[in-house]
């Protein structure tokens, strides 16, 4: 899913100041026929998406003009749009869109960023490059060759060196989405690299790296927030499995540390800063870094703020909303699994353990493919069954969390069990100490062809941690996903953990 409306037709024509002309428009690569029996474009798994359309201020003042309400877009300045409730089914819509007729009601007067679909501007995986990619996701991409889109992007690649559209880029960097593997990069666009990296880091920022664990578990020491409450975010691993897809750069300032993601929004912090300093002078302090990087646009938050720091932060004029608690449950109850509460759960764990001969491993290199091999396996499985639409965003992105792991997993401090069957990898986990006491579950994949395996692995991974010396599981939130929401009911958490969303109070 991109964050497109309609298929492109191609650029707007322009003028600069200068009266440079920008080329004629691309021709519509994609047929007509094909786009309205899409179901992919304009349609989005959550209100967030960081695939919505991006609009820069003209685009916004003609989008207005064509109907769009001005609340639709947070800032007018440039910004991403606000999305609806789909009130057909699941998810979100472009307020342009039409669900039922399948047409964009903006559509002459459509932003760049849908203009250009099926190509897409992003930043390469590394992030030091930015690069004009065909998105997989559109089902033509499967009945085309390759030699009529390199045509296509060069047309486009052309219309984006001139100086005219390279002024508007460098004016909304936003306009560059994050890196997606399911984006084909057809052409390098050294142009926009070179302008764009004067200013996209302050050079107080470090890039997140494994050898930062340590300064990050001193940071947490400092700041004395590991309590039997903490969510599963207060730990290194949580954020260094992501950084191929978010970014993650931090600094210190007072003996405080600041962790930072950068999104294609713009700059967020996804916990608390950490150090000895009173909350709400580095909280003030961080939100006035953000808003320093991104302007008036309302994408600078603190993620997962627990909820004695929550208080204080409400008192201090600080905005809250909650976001998805971490799910907490007592250790010696899911390895044990006694009592009708978990009639099913046992009923399972029995019928894995007589239909097969299951033998648990320590994770090791020789595991990697076997374990690579049983992801995609289970994502198919995944993809077959009732799966939503942010369902299927989530398993895009966490293929690249779980590559991560598999090849790095030592390095970012995570312990994992693999689980053998005819030596063939059938289930793996991956997680780590929170506190002493506290077990966070990551990553678990279980082949879903055979029953009970789950649910034996869970166990199985529970009691280990018992045996470890852990009182509690964190088996992390439920993504807002209905499904795995029931599942994670259905163990009777001891707790759902609160956590929160802070938001600039001098915005």
């Amino acid at each position: 899913m991109h964050r497109m409306m309609a298929i492109s037709m191609g650029f707007l024509s322009m003028e600069s100041e200068q009266s440079e002309i920008i080329p004629k428009p691309l021709p519509q690569v994609v047929p007509s026929s094909v786009c309205f029996q899409c179901d992919v474009c304009c349609r989005f798994p959550e209100a967030d998406s960081f695939l919505r359309p991006y609009f820069t201020e003209q685009e916004i003042q003609a989008a207005v003009a064509h109907g769009l309400p001005v609340g639709s877009f947070p800032d007018r300045s440039g910004s991403q749009i606000d999305l609806v409730e789909n009130p057909l089914g699941e998810g979100y819509l472009c307020p342009a869109f039409d669900a039922v007729s399948g047409r964009c009601g903006i559509y002459e007067a459509r932003p760049l960023d849908c203009r250009l679909y099926p190509l897409a501007l992003m930043w390469n995986a590394a992030y030091e490059e930015v690069v004009l990619g065909w998105d997989t996701k559109c089902p033509f991409m499967h009945e085309t060759v390759p030699a009529e889109i390199i045509s296509h992007a060069d047309r486009a690649a052309d219309q984006l060196m001139t100086r005219t559209m390279t002024e508007m880029i460098v004016a909304n960097p936003r306009l560059i989405g994050r890196f997606q593997d399911d984006v084909v990069i057809v052409k390098p666009l050294p142009h926009l690299t070179a302008r764009l990296s004067r200013v996209r880091i302050d050079p107080r920022l470090h890039a997140l790296t494994a050898e930062d664990a340590p300064r990050f578990t001193r940071a947490l020491e400092r700041a004395e927030v590991l309590g039997p409450d903490a969510l599963a975010a207060y730990a290194f691993p949580y954020h260094a499995i992501w950084t191929q897809l978010l970014p993650h750069w931090w600094m210190e300032s007072g003996e405080t540390f600041f962790l930072f993601a950068r999104s294609p929004d713009g700059w967020f912090m996804p916990l608390l800063p950490l150090g000895p300093r009173p909350i709400d002078q580095t909280v003030r302090e961080a939100f006035a870094w953000m808003r320093r990087w991104n302007g008036p646009s309302p994408v600078s938050r603190i993620e997962n703020v627990m909820e004695p720091q929550r208080r204080l932060l409400e008192q201090q004029g600080f905005s809250c909303r909650r976001k998805d608690g971490d799910y907490l449950y007592r250790a010696e109850a899911l390895a044990a699994l006694t009592g009708d509460h978990y009639k099913a759960q046992r009923a399972l764990c029995n019928r894995a353990e007589r239909e097969q001969v299951l033998i648990t491993e320590p994770y090791c290199a020789r595991h990697q493919a076997g374990c690579l091999a049983l992801y995609e396996r289970w994502a198919v499985q995944k993809q077959a069954g009732a799966l939503d639409a942010m369902g299927a965003f989530l398993l895009e992105d966490a293929k690249v969390a779980h590559g991560r792991v598999l090849a790095e997993h030592e390095q970012v401090g995570l312990a994992g069990t693999v689980v053998i069957v005819q030596e063939r990898v059938v289930a793996y986990t991956f997680g780590y100490w929170l506190t002493p006491q506290i077990w966070c579950v990551l990553l678990e994949v279980a082949d879903r062809s055979m029953p009970g395996l789950a649910q034996w692995l869970f166990r199985e991974t529970s009691r280990s941690a018992v045996a470890g010396g852990a009182m509690s599981i964190n088996a992390m939130d439920d993504a807002g996903l209905p499904g795995l929401r029931e599942a994670k009911r259905a163990y009777h958490p001891q707790a759902v953990l609160d956590s929160w969303i802070i938001m600039d109070c001098e915005r």
